[in-house]
């Protein structure tokens, strides 16, 4: 028997704001446990709650950029529960009035296009965080955390794999970084995700009688990983005959497996009602006309705009967009470049524009985005500016550079901020392109290679590739390849 993996997401993302959610205490990460706390955001009795109007505008932004339904009235509700890290003993959130109504997110999978619903999008206060010192017989809590604005989305049950799961959250992600609101690093812990699995059979279309939901995952691997496990646990309970449990369970990521953690609760188990400390929202249209004029250009629309102005591959726009700074940092490469243009070469077309675009692509996601990784800094940290990136390129699309020397030259830049033209007076790598050299290296080489002469006359390209190589060896790797290509040809009558 085949089985349908049915799934659906809880992604809460942390929103920056200077404040927390309900109290005036820095929402900020702090160097020592309990510092960025304060009487109401650690539940001491008779203080009242503030709603954060940042925070509230932000997680409208996110509900206008994921198409929600953004209601007219919304009030928080208190989601009684009882934890260690929940001072109150209960949380301000939203259950039937939420800010964020049904909506919609376009991902492409495969090249296919899936359109995942969202039920809705929320905004709640974040917990505090336990602590358990290996080896000790007791756990600490830390209350910096403790109402931090929290946005909750609640996908539908439309995922259908873990790679959707992956592609899903990671542009969950870049919405909320294009937007501003978080930083949705799930390493430290701003994006985090629930996965709620159940498996139906192949052809079905109605629900599964359980849900297993999986807690615990702090990276986009570990979600796909855990989704993964799931379907095969669940595959072999329902071959057997058996029905998976409902119930929480927790995922250990050095075992790679998901372990019971407890029953599933249901919303009455929390025992919501209104806060009756806070009063009802209401948005006017106004209000959310001009909060939705202020939307940025969003990850799918900077994708196509790339491919349809830059001639970009698909896979290239996708790695430039999946990385904002990147793609802020590209396009002011590309704007340098046009003003060489203009200025220098008007009567460029555009081939030669795309051309060197291409190639600016090519090396940021390449060599630049490597050099980044290595040093675990932001492209603005960089010493290497746009217009010396986009000298670089010039250089090299004009033949005075090779792309091998060039290499050389981006490691000098990205260590010193040098200008490209100096590092290539410093190194001595300006590449030849002048024909009496090369004609020069190519008669010697020629001369000194009988053998290599018949073969690249009878053999064809690969043993002309030989001739070449000698060639550029010859000219201690600064020659330009393509004249080299050329007068090679030309001299051997080919």
């Amino acid at each position: 028997m085949k089985y349908e993996p049915v799934i659906g997401l809880e992604v809460h993302i942390q929103l920056k704001t200077q404040s927390k959610m309900f109290c005036s205490s820095p929402n900020a990460e702090a160097d020592a446990p309990n510092t960025h706390i304060c009487e109401v955001c650690t539940g001491h009795p008779g203080v009242l709650p503030v709603i954060n109007r940042e925070a509230v505008r932000k997680s409208l932004m996110v509900g206008l950029a994921l198409n929600c339904e953004i209601a007219e009235y919304s009030k928080f509700d208190r989601k009684n529960y009882f934890y260690p890290d929940l001072p109150k003993g209960y949380q301000i959130s939203q259950f039937d009035m939420p800010l964020n109504g049904r909506g919609e997110m376009e991902i492409i999978v495969g090249g296919k296009k899936r359109k995942i619903g969202i039920t809705r999008a929320h905004l709640e206060e974040d917990a505090g965080k336990l602590m358990h010192p290996a080896g000790a017989n007791y756990s600490l809590v830390d209350y910096n955390r403790a109402g931090t604005p929290l946005l909750e989305i609640v996908s539908e049950p439309d995922i259908r794999t873990s790679e959707e799961a992956k592609v899903y959250l990671q542009h969950l992600q870049n919405v909320a970084r294009y937007l501003s609101v978080s930083d949705a690093d799930m390493e430290k812990g701003h994006l985090r995700c629930d996965a709620n699995i159940s498996l139906r059979k192949e052809g079905e279309t109605g629900f599964p009688p359980y849900k297993v939901e999986v807690k615990n995952m702090n990276s986009f691997k570990a979600v796909a990983a855990a989704i993964e496990y799931e379907i095969k646990r669940q595959t072999e309970i329902l071959d057997e005959g058996g029905t998976p449990a409902k119930e929480t369970r927790g995922w250990v990521d050095d075992k790679g497996v998901t372990v019971s953690q407890r029953s599933k609760e249901e919303s009455q188990d929390y025992r919501y009602f209104p806060e009756p400390d806070l009063p009802m929202l209401h948005f006017t249209k106004e209000y959310i006309d001009e909060l939705r004029r202020e939307l940025p250009e969003l990850p799918n629309v900077r994708k196509e705009r790339f491919i349809s102005q830059f001639g970009l591959a698909e896979k290239d726009a996708e790695t430039l967009v999946n990385y904002k700074a990147l793609s802020e940092y590209f396009e002011e490469v590309v704007s340098e470049l046009d003003e060489w243009l203009e200025i220098e070469n008007p009567k460029a077309d555009g081939q030669d524009r795309n051309k060197l675009v291409k190639l600016a692509a090519n090396w940021t996601i390449g060599q630049f985005l490597a050099l980044l990784n290595e040093k675990n800094i932001l492209p603005a940290d960089s010493k290497i500016t746009q217009e010396n990136f986009a000298e670089l390129i010039k250089l090299i699309g004009q033949g005075k550079v090779s792309q091998l020397s060039a290499k050389d030259v981006f490691v000098k830049m990205f260590e010193t901020g040098e200008d490209p033209s100096n590092v290539l007076d410093q190194l001595g790598l300006h590449q030849v392109s002048d024909e009496g050299p090369l004609l020069e290296a190519v008669k010697k080489v020629i001369s000194e290679n009988p053998k290599g002469v018949e073969d690249a006359r009878t053999k064809g390209e690969k043993a002309f590739g030989f001739l070449v190589g000698q060639t550029m060896k010859e000219l201690k790797g600064k020659g330009n390849p393509q004249k080299i290509n050329e007068l090679l040809k030309k001299e051997l009558g080919l």
